[in-house]
């Protein structure tokens, strides 16, 4: 049995191409993918050429980019993260056959898993399976980012993921995915305000439309907010920023929203660096914290009771919450396997642009 695999054959070029699938192993599951969610931020930075993996050598250990032999090479093929698939069969009894299950094992029609090293979260019924691409990774990196803030103000104490935003005042830059799912888990979490900034309308449209305050980039939100947000003399902003967008403006923008010694915590992904942060104004006057959460690394001393499986709990309780909202106005475009390698090429020459994209078996194309 074969499975088409979306695949990076060299910047800006995208091809679906077909791979044999493994035998199913005494102990794996097969799955057939309903739904797989396009990252437009890091997939889109192989098809564009500028992921770092691809121009230098990642060594594991020390943690550090270093001249080389590049840790990955075209074509690039299984990317993606967001999937899910139906349990068409099944060698275990850690899954059952007709399972919907959220996994990350990139852009294919079919998968063979093995449950001793592949993880994945079985959906609950009453769940949106469309939505349910982002339980097993989206979802978790946002709330990890959550977990980070909640880690800034209490320490090891951390009890529920809004501890670090309940009742405080709250900024996302940037209304892509990862923004809005932000914006949604500190609203949940019981955040004062949550107000989004955004450079496009059309963004900030979908934002309001999941219930925060919007303010554009282009109008001085920093100003606008400081002189709203005061906490005492001299001390005005919001008392955390979730910045979201991987543009060196949208970090330097997201230090200026912060109240003195506030926390910055950072989602983006800044694949051609930040000359434009400039260090010695806010940061440095304002003596400011800039913390980044990836979802490799929950916050020092949670890992314990905060593991994976807890992010993806709480996703879910997000989904069950706001799953209506953010099915109508999140997911932008659904597109058919076989039309996937030229809408990834198109989103990354800028020719159409989406917030959510999904890939799914055999449908109309939607959106856009």
């Amino acid at each position: 049995m074969n499975t088409a695999v979306l695949s990076i054959e060299a910047p800006g070029e995208v091809a679906l191409v077909e791979e044999k699938l493994p035998d199913l192993p005494e102990g794996g599951f097969m799955v057939a993918t309903t739904h797989s969610g396009v990252s437009a931020g890091t997939e889109l930075t192989y098809v564009k050429g500028t992921n770092p993996y691809l121009t230098s050598t990642w060594d594991r250990a020390l943690g550090l980019f270093t001249e080389g032999t590049p840790s990955v090479g075209y074509p690039v093929r299984g990317i993606g993260y967001m999937q899910v698939g139906l349990v068409v069969e099944t060698r275990t009894r850690a899954v059952r056959e007709g399972a919907l299950v959220a996994m990350c094992y990139g852009h294919r029609t079919a998968y063979v898993a093995d449950p001793m090293t592949d993880r994945f979260v079985e959906l609950p019924d009453d769940l949106d399976p469309l939505l349910g691409i982002y339980v097993a990774h989206m979802g978790p990196i946002c709330a990890n980012g959550l977990l980070h803030a909640a880690h800034d103000l209490h320490g090891p104490a951390v009890r529920q993921l809004g501890d670090g935003v309940r009742g405080r005042r709250v900024v996302v830059v940037g209304a892509g995915v990862v923004g809005l799912l932000s914006a949604g888990f500190a609203m949940s979490g019981g955040a004062a305000e949550v107000v989004v900034v955004d450079e496009t309308p059309a963004r900030l449209a979908v934002a309001e439309a999941l219930g925060a305050e919007v303010m554009s980039a282009d109008d001085d939100p920093a100003m606008a907010l400081k002189r709203r947000w005061r906490h005492g003399p001299e001390d005005r902003g919001a008392d955390v920023v979730f910045q979201c967008r991987g543009q060196p403006r949208a970090l330097a923008l997201g230090l200026r929203l912060l109240r003195p010694q506030g926390t910055l915590v950072d989602l983006a992904f800044y694949t051609e660096g930040a000359q434009e942060v400039r260090l010695g104004e806010e940061f440095h006057h304002n003596g400011l914290t800039v913390r980044c959460a990836q979802i490799g690394r929950v916050p020092r001393g949670l890992a314990h009771a905060w593991d994976r499986e807890r992010l993806s709990h709480e996703t879910i309780a997000l989904l069950r919450e706001r799953g209506r909202v953010l099915r109508e106005h999140l997911i932008t475009d659904l597109v058919g396997f076989s039309d996937a390698p030229g809408f990834l090429a198109d989103l990354a020459a800028r020719r159409r642009h989406a917030i959510q994209a999904v890939l799914c078996d055999d449908v109309e194309e939607e959106g856009g």
